[in-house]
């Protein structure tokens, strides 16, 4: 990720601004740290690099020893790295803790769905993440074996209903048209269309398009619409509040992926903390 220091300087300046005022004046220089970070919940932790980064941009000479890696599965007391160092850990806790809080919580998530898809479908981000923390937050998914659908609106086409709507009541054939100079335009990107209904899902399949989302649909008209869509060899993409209660039932009529926005703007945070372990004088 090239711009995880930007994010990171970022983070920094909206926590430290001018510096640590408490920190500077209440703890004595003299002062050498040893702390621990450990996972307090079962999950899977994510952004172990990024608090180790956050620690080195606020202090090089602190020592970070990492005992985890990004993607590892940790329970209650798994020890994810130890810091030792002078009185700047302080003024970098918040922060690294942000950060591996945060996109564990989205990893923890991700595998969860996961998990509950596995062996019929697969498990993809949307764009419902934090306004700088996409790269972040999509790698996170990963990290929770989970799979990233588009990076934004420049990579691939998506045409939603709000799409469709603008087109008129002749939507079909302003599609077709307009399919069609994206293909020479941008032939290379893949296309796919929102169909909000069982006859959509049908009229769609008559486009050039790679993939049909099936969106907020009944499961009955879903399974209709994946039979139909695969004598027309068209992808079929399942979205809309999904949920760890249905997404099993989903999976099961075995779409090429199911997209949750869940796992990244509603993942609770994994609680992990940093304990100073020991201190002596320098």
């Amino acid at each position: 990720m090239k711009n995880i220091d930007d994010i990171i300087q970022l983070a920094l300046k909206e926590d430290v601004g001018g510096g640590d005022i408490t920190t500077g004046i209440f703890v004595p220089d003299n002062i050498k740290f040893k702390a621990v970070m450990k996972a307090k919940k079962t999950g899977v932790v994510c952004g172990v690099d990024v608090a180790e980064r956050v620690f080195k941009t606020v202090d090089p000479s602190i020592k970070v020893t990492k005992y985890l890696k990004d993607g590892d599965r940790v329970r209650k007391g798994s020890v994810i790295m130890r810091v030792t160092g002078g009185k700047s850990i302080m003024t970098a806790e918040r922060t690294a803790l942000n950060f591996i809080q945060h996109l564990s919580g989205i990893a923890t998530l991700t595998n969860k769905f996961a998990k509950a898809v596995s062996g019929f479908s697969e498990v993809y981000d949307t764009r419902k993440t934090i306004p700088g923390l996409r790269d972040l937050e999509k790698y996170a998914v990963r990290c929770g074996a989970g799979k990233n659908h588009r990076k934004g609106l420049y990579d691939a086409f998506l045409i939603k209903d709000n799409h469709i709507s603008s087109l008129g009541r002749n939507y079909l054939s302003e599609l077709s048209g307009r399919i069609r100079k994206a293909r020479r335009n941008r032939g290379r990107k893949k296309i796919e269309i929102e169909a909000k209904t069982l006859k959509q899902a049908k009229e769609f399949s008559k486009l050039d398009v790679d993939m049909v989302m099936l969106d907020n649909m009944s499961l009955s008209d879903m399974r209709k619409a994946i039979v139909f869509l695969r004598r027309r060899k068209k992808q079929v993409e399942i979205s809309g509040n999904v949920n760890l209660r249905k997404v099993r039932a989903l999976a099961k009529l075995k779409p090429d992926r199911i997209s949750a926005g869940k796992i990244t703007h509603s993942a609770p945070a994994l609680d992990i903390s940093l304990d100073i372990a020991n201190l002596k004088e320098r």
